[in-house]
């Protein structure tokens, strides 16, 4: 029998579904795996410069997982990209690594169809999930939001000449960047390594903790704000989950550290309209070639 992960009605959530299509119980010793597997049809209209977006892939899984755990929320998911994603039919196998009272790990992998009819790896990632709504509303942290002007006195994606190649992501999203962060589109980038923006679907779609793998990932590399314009290619993502995020825009701040050997890591972190830190991440990624 097949049936759907649930999902709401945004246009994120129609490119994100996900199908069941089987439940397997495989015993091993006095242990017991829970594998499944899902097919999902990858949309074009989330790729940038006519390649899938590695947080949108990401959200794919995190999809799947919330429907293969006992627990809802993902806290932490970490994904390895071993080939990229092309648009088009994907399987996603899961597996629960182990499922406790409060807390569920489990493993997916996604695959495709290769040129030479095998079937190819394109991302695993290992996730932890449980319910955000049952942690302690208590908060010690010495982080704080960052400050970004009003999102009409910010920088839409429109408001330059159309960069070169497809970038359907952007008609999906509502993004307005920090003027302070937006030199290299001007051929002036500050060197800092920074990348700040409000974000919002162009739908309205609220934002949930799965959106949140998206939202990480959707700004503009921070390799730009120090003079490296091109494709940079995620290698690995991890990221945490920490509420779920109150409705509204979404201010998301970027920035990365070092460059060296042709790889820079991105450490985002993501605010809501209630001046939580909903969610945060370190990637590393190829850098473009200068």
């Amino acid at each position: 029998m097949v049936t759907h992960a649930p999902v709401g009605d945004g246009e994120f959530d129609r490119s994100t579904v996900v199908t069941r299509r089987e439940t397997v119980e495989n015993a091993a010793g006095e242990n017991t795996a829970r594998e499944g597997v899902y097919d999902a049809d990858l949309s074009p209209d989330w790729t940038v410069a006519n390649v899938l977006n590695g947080g949108y892939l990401l959200a794919v899984l995190g999809r799947a997982l919330a429907d293969a755990l006992p627990h809802p929320d993902p806290f932490a998911l970490s994904a390895h990209y071993l080939s990229p994603s092309v648009p088009g039919p994907a399987v996603i196998r899961t597996q629960t690594v182990r499922a406790g009272r409060t807390l569920a790990t489990g493993q997916a992998s996604l695959f495709q169809t290769g040129e030479d009819g095998r079937e190819v790896e394109r991302i695993r990632v290992l996730g932890s999930y449980g319910d955000l709504a049952a942690l302690p509303d208590d908060v010690r942290t010495s982080a704080t939001p960052p400050v970004l002007p009003p999102p009409e006195r910010c920088v839409s994606p429109d408001d330059g000449p159309p960069p070169p190649g497809d970038f359907a992501l952007a008609g999906r999203l509502s993004l307005r960047l920090d003027p302070a962060t937006v030199g290299w589109a001007l051929g002036e980038p500050s060197g800092r390594g920074e990348v700040r923006a409000w974000f919002d679907f162009a739908d309205g779609r609220a934002p949930d903790p799965v959106s949140l793998l998206l939202t990480v990932d959707a700004l503009p590399p921070t390799a730009f704000d120090l003079g490296l314009l091109g494709w940079a290619p995620t290698v690995e993502l991890t990221a945490h989950i920490r509420c779920r995020p109150a409705p509204g825009p979404l201010r998301v701040a970027i920035m990365t550290r070092n460059l060296a050997g042709g790889f820079l890591e991105e450490d985002a972190e993501v605010w809501d309209s209630a001046d939580r830190l909903v969610c945060q991440s370190r990637q590393l990624a190829r850098a473009p070639r200068a």
